[in-house]
């Protein structure tokens, strides 16, 4: 049995709901593609479609071994058109998997440019904070936050962004501002559940001296914009990149502090499976993304104008001591 033959054959039967009109589109008979079908079957030792008068159904097998065909198919039809020195079209499905908040805010609006760019490739694009397993998982690229200069990840760096530590003028102006990463220890603070340093504040100076300090988290969460709202309410301070708060500083909703400290930058990254080559459709999403974020990006303009407080608080008074912040939260 040709086994190509065989894939091709399972998938137009999928892709049409139908053995005859498989037939059709593939110039042979219905009785061809029942007999590379049923082999294929027996090859593999399990049923791949379930079949009623009325319609075809892939069973689990079926389902999971269509995904991988899929695949193959695309590749041995872009290797054809690169053995051929033809230009490859990208096409086929292109599964993504992107963080929650930075999926939203700065990639949906790009998805209907890069659609209606390449109307051959169909998007299938999975939001969520974990850290997935591109291979075991089956996408073909992420979008990840990786700490700057990770070395860790295969892929194209897309932007930057800076992580800044904020609070609201209201919290401020009832608990007064730190001034150093030890006085963090007597502010309310809001935790981000995914960071590798959890309650571990690490700041560093303008040396680049690390201070690390264990704050006292009145709210932990596993979603920046939650922790965004709840700095925005004036319930503490938090530490979040600008892609995220970058439009409150710039309003004033939310204030930065510590501003002779900073916290490690972080880098916006396209990775995909090592392992794989390249293909078309990856490549050039890769290039699209890494097109819309070139130079400064959104989140950061304007940087210049945001204000730091410093040891002043609103109208005039003094920070206040740290028994008097506690008594008042």
């Amino acid at each position: 049995m040709d086994r190509l033959r065989a894939f091709e054959v399972f998938a137009a039967v999928v892709a049409q709901g139908s053995f005859t009109r498989a037939a059709d589109k593939l110039e042979t008979s219905p009785a061809n593609v029942t007999r590379y079908v049923n082999d294929l079957e027996e090859l593999l030792g399990a049923r791949l479609l379930n079949r009623t008068s009325r319609r075809l159904s892939l069973t689990d097998t079926g389902r999971t071994l269509h995904e991988r065909v899929s695949a193959i198919l695309e590749e041995v039809a872009e290797a054809e058109a690169v053995a051929s020195s033809a230009s490859v079209q990208p096409r086929g499905r292109l599964r993504i998997n992107a963080p929650l908040t930075f999926g939203i805010a700065h990639l949906a609006p790009l998805w209907p440019r890069f659609m209606a760019r390449y109307p051959e490739i169909e998007l299938d694009v999975s939001l969520t904070d974990r850290v997935v397993d591109l291979v075991e998982e089956g996408y073909d690229l992420a979008v990840r936050i990786a700490r700057g200069g990770s070395t860790s990840l295969i892929g194209r760096k897309l932007a930057a962004s800076r992580n800044i530590v904020c609070a609201a003028p209201d919290y401020l102006a009832r608990h007064g501002a730190p001034q150093t990463p030890r006085d963090l220890r007597q502010h309310a603070c809001i935790g981000y559940t995914y960071s590798a340093t959890a309650d571990e504040w690490v700041l560093l100076d303008a040396a680049g001296k690390p201070h690390s300090v264990t704050v006292r988290s009145c709210m932990h969460t596993n979603n920046a914009d939650t922790a965004r709202a709840a700095a925005l309410a004036g319930r503490g301070i938090i530490w979040q990149p600008t892609f995220l708060i970058g439009a409150d500083l710039r309003r004033g909703g939310l204030v930065r502090v510590l501003p002779d400290y900073r916290l490690a930058d972080i880098d916006i990254m396209a990775v995909y499976p090592s392992r794989r080559h390249v293909s078309a459709k990856v490549r050039v999403m890769v290039e699209f993304l890494a097109e819309a974020f070139r130079g400064t990006p959104g989140w950061d303009l304007d940087a210049s104008r945001v204000k730091a407080r410093t040891g002043s608080t609103p109208r005039g008074r003094q920070s206040a001591p740290a028994a008097s912040r506690r008594s008042r939260a």
